[in-house]
C-alpha cells in the first residue's frame, strides 16, 4: 500500500464514553471471508469520515456537528464557521491534508449562508483537543442559491497533492452545463483553495478557472487511484441512470442528457437540448457503468494494499437508497465485474474510505448511523 502518513496525530484528546450497540456483520464474497465491525456508532445524519493515523476517526455529521471518535470514545469539536443546515446542505465532506501529520490541517465542505440563500463552501483547521483552531474559508462556489437540495460534496487529494471538490447541480440542472458557474462540476484546488495554473480550462474564455469536470448532477463519491491515475466518481442521476464514471479532465460529463429531459426545468433550455445546441454525443464523457435499478450511489474507495489481496485495484461502491456495497473490477475505463456484497441492508451507505493502513471503513445510517471497518474473517 502507498502510506502517506507515519506516526501518531496531532492532538490530545479528553473523550468521553460512546454508545455501544451495533453488531457485526458478516460478508461471504466471491474472493473473501469479511466481517464489518463497529468502530463508531450513535451518529445524527453522518456524511462523512476521515481516518487518521492510530484508528481516530473524525466524521462530519449533516446536522452541523464535527465528531472523533477513538477507542471506543467520542467528543464534538467546537469551531466550525457558520453553516446553514437545510435539506441536503450542512457540514458535507472531511479529509485530512496529505501531510497531516507534520501540518495537522483537517479540511471540510459546507453549506455557507442563510435560509434565503447557500453556496457549497470549503474550509480547513487545526485540530487541539476539542476545539478546531487557526479556521480559514478558502472557498465558495460563485453563485448561491435557495438551500436545500444537491449541494455536494465530496473530497479526494491527488497525488500532486491539488484537491478536488464536488458540487451539485443545486437542483438547477442547466447550471450543470455552464461553465460560469460552479454549481454541477467538480473541481481542482491548490491546498489553499485557489485555482492551479495546470487546471484544463485555467485560462480558457467562457470557463471558471477552478473547474476540473462539469455536467455533474450530484457526486457523492469521488477517489483517486493512486497505482493508475484515474480519477473515479459515482453519480446520482435520473431513475435508472445512477453511474460509475471514470473522470476526464476538461471535459463534459453530459448531465442533463436527453434521457434526462423530464427533471430539467425551463422550455428554452429543453429545445436547445433537443436540437443539439449545447452538446453533442461526441463531447460527453460516456459512463464507465450504469446502474440497471434506483441505487442513489454515495462512497467510493479503490482498494490498494494488501489487506484485501484479491480485490487489489478493484472499487467499493455504497447505495444510499438500495443498502448495498457493490465491488467493481476494472481495466482501464472497462467494468469486469460486479458483485454485491450484502445479503441483508444495514442502512443508508453515505461513505466509503481507504485508511492510511488499508482498512477499508463504511458509513452507514441516518439518525442512528455507525461506521464500520471491513475485515478478513480469518
Amino acid at each position: 500500500m502507498k502510506g502517506r502518513w507515519s506516526g501518531t496525530p496531532l492532538l490530545t484528546l479528553a473523550m468521553v464514553a460512546a454508545a455501544a450497540g451495533a453488531d457485526e456483520a458478516t460478508l461471504s464474497t466471491d474472493h473473501h471471508e469479511l466481517r464489518l465491525v463497529p468502530v463508531a456508532e450513535d451518529l445524527d445524519q453522518p456524511w462523512g469520515v476521515a481516518v487518521l493515523p492510530g484508528e481516530l476517526y473524525v466524521i462530519s455529521e449533516r446536522t452541523g456537528q464535527l465528531r472523533i471518535f477513538h477507542n471506543d470514545e467520542s467528543q464534538t469539536v467546537e469551531g466550525l464557521p457558520g453553516i446553514h443546515v437545510e435539506g441536503q446542505g450542512g457540514l458535507l465532506d472531511v479529509a485530512a491534508s496529505l501531510d497531516y501529520p507534520d501540518s495537522g490541517w483537517l479540511y471540510f465542505t459546507y453549506s455557507s449562508g442563510d435560509s434565503n440563500s447557500t453556496a457549497t463552501a470549503l474550509a480547513r483547521g487545526r485540530l487541539a483537543g476539542d476545539q478546531l483552531t487557526e479556521v480559514e474559508e478558502l472557498f465558495e462556489q460563485n453563485r448561491r442559491s435557495e438551500p436545500g437540495s444537491r449541494s455536494g460534496s465530496r473530497l479526494a487529494w491527488m497525488d500532486d497533492g491539488t484537491l478536488l471538490m464536488s458540487i451539485g447541480d443545486r437542483d438547477s440542472s442547466e447550471r450543470a452545463q455552464d461553465t460560469n458557474d460552479h454549481a454541477g462540476s467538480i473541481l481542482r484546488l491548490n491546498p489553499q483553495g485557489l485555482a492551479p495554473e495546470d487546471n484544463p480550462v485555467f485560462e480558457e474564455a467562457g470557463y471558471l478557472p477552478e473547474i476540473y469536470s462539469w455536467g455533474h448532477r450530484h457526486v457523492l463519491g469521488l477517489a483517486v487511484d493512486e497505482s493508475r491515475g484515474d480519477v473515479w466518481a459515482v453519480e446520482a442521476r435520473n431513475s435508472g441512470h445512477d453511474e460509475l464514471i471514470r473522470i476526464r479532465s476538461g471535459e463534459n460529463h453530459g448531465w442533463p442528457g436527453e434521457e434526462d429531459s423530464e427533471e430539467v426545468a425551463g422550455a428554452d433550455f429543453l429545445d436547445d437540448l433537443a436540437s443539439g445546441e449545447l452538446f453533442s454525443d461526441e463531447d460527453v464523457v460516456a459512463p464507465a457503468y450504469r446502474f440497471e435499478s434506483d441505487v442513489s450511489p454515495a462512497g467510493l474507495a479503490v482498494i490498494d494494499g494488501d489487506r484485501y489481496p484479491q480485490w487489489q485495484g478493484n472499487l467499493l461502491v455504497g447505495g444510499l437508497e438500495s443498502e448495498q456495497l457493490y465491488r467493481f473490477e476494472v481495466n482501464g475505463e472497462e467494468v469486469v465485474a460486479v458483485e454485491e456484497l450484502l445479503d441483508q441492508p444495514l442502512g443508508s451507505v453515505r461513505d466509503i474510505r481507504l485508511s492510511p493502513e488499508g482498512y477499508l471503513y463504511v458509513l452507514i445510517g441516518d439518525e442512528n448511523g455507525t461506521l464500520y471497518r471491513l475485515e478478513l474473517d480469518d
